[in-house]
């Protein structure tokens, strides 16, 4: 494949009998196969074996291949520690340094939105860290159990393996015995304390976060395993293909979604007659004590965990937040809102919504629940209560 000398092709030898063969090789891949300039043996790398040292050179100036299967590393929020509580003093404490220099006057949702998110981040970063999630610097999956201390028996384990290669004396080999020893009961013990937290975890999110503990269960079945069923069209013609099931699923709740029929009666009491007072701080802290934890954080990478955790400096900026969106700009965020179908990880193409509260939003348990109490307790009492389309 490459033109090169004997000596630079051979990479193993036995010098009492003078033999050599080509023995070790260098695997890539398919899609990296036209980028390999150069593989061969480099001489004199060896340590106490009978094999050379094969290097091959790859030249990649595109970006980085999404390759399938590869391992992927995400840094996020542990906002896991905000159930700590010197973790949620210093987390709201951040938030009081920065509700200090908003200005008194209200301004339009976008620039308060977008302050409030920033300041939510950067404390939450600030006070919980970040956490990596996926492959370590390697590339290999990380592994809970990987400690310092397992890794530095591992280490000491190599270390009296290449003496025991260099050597062979028994006092390299009982060497080599006890650390391979010490280097097995260090893994063992990491891992059991890693499943005895696991199971911990996994009783804490049962009862307070089910979603995430059938989540894990989920996973830990490899997903959810199956093909695409067939539907029928409303033609009563049979879909079987994924392009036609997505389609008609599309179809189905584009229509769910638009609706074309006119309001009804109690639909137009419901308009918003200006005259409605404002949100207080104590119904913002009811909902969001109502809110459950382990839901997806959105786009905007809030968790209901940080919502959860504010004080009353944050609470309140919260509360004034909504009430600047009751007033100017809740039409403005559902104005182009978008979904899709997803069917066992296939999805359609986006459509607009015109109903309903956008999957996802921080925002959207905590209008809803507002909205729902206000209109129970308006219905109760016979006045007129406000609503958003």
């Amino acid at each position: 494949m490459f033109e090169h000398k004997d000596a630079h092709k051979c990479t193993w030898y036995q010098s009492t009998l003078g033999r050599r063969s080509m023995i070790d090789f260098v695997i890539v891949s398919s899609d990296l196969r036209p980028y390999v300039l150069d593989t061969r043996v480099k001489r004199g790398a060896e340590l106490s074996t009978d094999h050379h040292l094969v290097v091959s050179w790859v030249e990649w100036r595109g970006k980085p291949l999404d390759r399938p299967g590869k391992p992927k590393r995400v840094v996020r929020v542990n906002w896991e520690r905000l159930e700590e509580a010197q973790v949620q003093e210093a987390f709201n404490s951040h938030l009081r340094r920065s509700f200090s220099g908003i200005p008194v006057e209200v301004g339009d949702i976008e620039p308060e939105w977008s302050v409030f998110k920033a300041s939510i981040a950067e404390a939450a970063a600030g006070s919980c860290g970040l956490k990596v999630l996926g492959a370590s610097r390697g590339g290999n999956p990380r592994t809970s159990w990987w400690t310092p201390v397992v890794r530095e028996a591992v280490r000491l384990k190599k270390e009296a393996f290449r003496d025991l290669l260099s050597r062979g004396t028994p006092e390299a080999v009982a060497r080599y015995r006890r650390a391979r020893r010490a280097a097995a009961s260090s893994v063992a013990e990491a891992k059991q304390r890693v499943w005895e937290k696991f199971g911990e975890d996994m009783e804490k999110d049962f009862r307070a976060a089910p979603k995430l503990f059938w989540k894990t269960v989920r996973h830990l079945r490899r997903g959810k395993q199956g093909t695409i069923q067939a539907v029928y069209s409303k033609d009563g013609t049979l879909l079987t293909s994924t392009d036609g099931v997505l389609g008609r699923w599309k179809e189905h709740f584009e229509e769910l979604l638009n609706p074309t029929t006119p309001p009804s009666m109690l639909e137009a009491e419901l308009e918003y007659d200006g005259g409605s007072p404002p949100i207080s701080r104590g119904e913002v802290t009811g909902v969001v004590k109502q809110l459950h934890s382990g839901k997806a954080p959105g786009v905007d990478e809030i968790r209901p965990e940080m919502l959860k955790a504010l004080g009353v400096e944050g609470l309140s900026w919260l509360t004034r937040l909504i009430n600047v969106a009751l007033r100017w700009a809740i039409q403005s965020l559902y104005s182009q809102s978008e979904s899709c179908v997803r069917v066992l990880g296939s999805k359609s193409d986006p459509f607009p919504v015109r109903v309903g509260l956008r999957q996802g939003c921080a925002l959207s348990p905590i209008l809803f629940v507002i909205y729902m109490d206000r209109i129970s307790r308006r219905s109760r009492g016979g006045g007129v209560c406000s609503s958003v389309d």
